[in-house]
């Protein structure tokens, strides 16, 4: 199921995944869950197996605890969840910006599926934006996405991009994340979670106002060298030398990138600044850090050790600034 990896739509420039068909703009939601590989179902069945009998196929028995997940038009399984699991269709991811994209102004940007179907999501841009020092703009957008294997709770998540090289960072304040996350336990209800992202979207000014903050913070030849080696070296490394290596590449390569490889590195906002720092390290996930496919890497960028690791570069630039 291999082609499934390219079941993405995006409307605009190419997104930093470089995965998708294009579509022009202001797309009706059908058309979108069309070109995005999101116009199927999932389907469950309680698991059953089969009994033995003396050598002869017995009876057919099922496990009414558990449930297979298949895709309505492939057939192919998804994954075994409890009885209880609230599934979430993939046309409810898209059809949750029903109402913003008519009325509230905001644009489906990009959406799709990943790991053949396991997981699924859209992105849209809110209308917010800012513009730091040297024309550095960062636009605001919120990301919707799920899964129905248990990896992922329906998570709704204030994001930003950073346009000049499309680094995308998790909106946080005070340490925590402003994502919204509805665990599969409970059923999904797309209004409430619309008003709590009310409150997590007002917190956009006071977000930006922090990363103002980072632009202006001038950072020393050995604070950049501190920094990098909190964020991008663990402990593991002491236990693994391969891992150690590893950490050491990634060490020179996001280095080099904050002393001008990265894109938009000379901007004032950028050079020099803590806010150079921060956006070394997001390129560097988003855009370098090795990867199996663009597919993976999307994956690690925004639900997996990538997101961790921009989440512990932006929580050391703010103790860095404050």
């Amino acid at each position: 199921m291999a082609h499934l990896v390219q079941q993405m739509a995006y409307v605009g420039q190419t997104p930093w995944h470089e995965l998708g068909n294009k579509l022009p703009a202001k797309q009706p939601i059908e058309v979108w869950a069309q070109k995005a590989g999101m116009d199927w179902e999932i389907r469950e069945t309680p698991v059953r197996y089969m009994t033995e009998q003396a050598g002869a196929l017995g009876s057919i028995m099922s496990f009414e605890d558990q449930k297979v997940l298949y895709r309505s038009d492939t057939k192919a399984p998804l994954s075994v969840v409890s009885g209880r699991y609230q599934v979430v269709q993939p046309k409810s991811v898209l059809e949750f910006y029903r109402d913003l994209t008519e009325i509230s102004g905001f644009e489906l940007e990009t959406a799709g599926v990943l790991k053949d179907g396991k997981k699924f999501w859209a992105l849209a841009k809110t209308g917010k934006e800012a513009t730091l020092k040297g024309n550095d703009v960062v636009k605001g957008y919120i990301l919707l996405a799920t899964s129905c294997d248990g990896t992922l709770a329906t998570t709704a998540t204030p994001t930003t991009i950073r346009v000049v090289c499309n680094n995308t960072l998790t909106v946080a304040l005070n340490g925590a994340s402003s994502a919204i996350k509805v665990p599969h336990s409970t059923n999904f209800d797309p209004q409430a979670v619309k008003k709590q992202l009310g409150i997590a979207v007002s917190s956009w000014d006071s977000f930006m106002y922090r990363m103002k903050t980072l632009s202006e913070r001038k950072v020393k030849s050995h604070e950049s060298m501190n920094y990098f080696l909190k964020v991008m070296c663990n402990s593991d490394s002491q236990l693994d030398p391969a891992q150690g290596l590893m950490n050491e590449r990634a060490l020179k390569k996001v280095q080099a990138m904050y002393e001008g490889q990265a894109h938009g590195a000379e901007l004032t906002s950028a050079s020099g600044t803590a806010w150079g720092l921060l956006n070394a390290v997001t390129e560097f996930v988003d855009h370098e850090k090795r990867a199996r496919s663009q597919e993976n890497r999307l994956d690690s960028a925004w639900f997996g050790q990538g997101a961790v690791l921009k989440q512990r570069a932006l929580d050391y630039a703010l103790q860095m600034a404050a």
